[in-house]
């Protein structure tokens, strides 16, 4: 694993070329102090507000999209994961019409590109926090494309814009990624690590030291996890918006939607001493993906 010592950026009204061709190579751009400390202290705040409204409401799915619930420090429930979270606050549904977002648009040149505000999962905040009853604090390897074959269709560049709310160095765990992977061939997109099962350090990962304001931004194709925290507690917290920018049709989600598959497929309780394992099968090329309950086949 690498301590990421690579450029890191400020952003000012546009974008310059030495920025475009940085993450055009490498399929990710870190910016320093990309919104101010005391805006940090009032998104905290509008999220915990969203948080509070959906405990009052016992609120378990927004849009399809399912939340994960788990256990803060003290005990207390906690949401881990929201999905369309400016739907539930003006504060930050105002945010996400900033100006330097529009700018971000030529980073998926010559696609156009939007911010998804009502379509996939939204605004989504993940909240990782390591404790004995914590639900949510690592993420194993994984690329954004395979949502789209979910959703029944082909992929399509995206942007994954990550607002860091917590200081989180390089040694407290956070964001890991494979630099050029954005411009691997659709084998390698699939099957090149297995998705969200495999959390191992890569000898070519690269992680970064962040402080809360920071804006990280990665290709969608780009192969990437989050390390648990070697810390238990408080200095474990990391909190993080991503603001999604998208290609493709317009497909706003509704109260109405379904559940994704792929939400669904997360969500079952694996048990690994089961003999029988899921596949998951394009043409003649399988690849073993994770060992399910017994009954459960995934193909597609």
């Amino acid at each position: 694993m690498n301590h990421y010592q690579h450029q890191t950026f400020q952003f000012d009204k546009s974008l310059s070329q030495q920025q475009l061709n940085f993450f055009r190579k490498h399929g990710f751009i870190h910016f320093k102090n990309f919104i101010a400390g005391e805006t940090v202290k009032k998104f905290i705040k509008e999220i915990e507000a969203v948080q509070a409204q959906h405990f009052r409401n016992n609120t378990k799915i927004v849009n399809g999209i399912p939340l994960k619930y788990g256990k803060d420090i003290n005990g207390s429930d906690i949401i881990q994961r929201f999905a369309f979270t400016s739907q539930y606050s003006e504060c930050l549904s105002r945010f996400l019409k900033d100006e330097r977002f529009d700018e971000l648009l030529k980073l998926l040149a010559p696609f156009d590109g939007r911010v998804g505000e009502n379509e996939k999962d939204g605004l989504v905040v993940n909240h990782y926090i390591n404790t004995t009853e914590s639900s949510f604090n690592k993420m194993g390897w994984h690329t954004d494309s395979p949502r789209d074959l979910f959703l029944g269709s082909k992929i399509l560049p995206m942007l994954n814009v990550g607002l860091h709310l917590d200081d989180c160095p390089f040694e407290n765990g956070g964001l890991r990624v494979l630099p050029g992977t954005h411009t691997q061939n659709f084998f390698n997109l699939l099957f090149r690590k297995k998705y969200f099962i495999d959390n191992n350090s890569d000898k070519q990962e690269v992680g970064f030291d962040i402080e809360a304001g920071d804006l990280t931004i990665h290709d969608g194709r780009l192969w990437h996890r989050v390390q648990q925290s070697p810390h238990t507690g408080e200095k474990s917290r990391r909190r993080v918006m991503y603001i999604p920018i998208i290609t493709g049709a317009y497909k706003p989600k509704h109260a109405n939607s379904s559940t994704p598959f792929y939400h669904k497929l997360a969500q079952i309780k694996l048990n690994p001493l089961k003999s029988k394992l899921v596949r998951l099968t394009f043409g003649n090329k399988k690849e073993t993906l994770v060992e399910p309950p017994d009954g459960f086949i995934l193909k597609y």
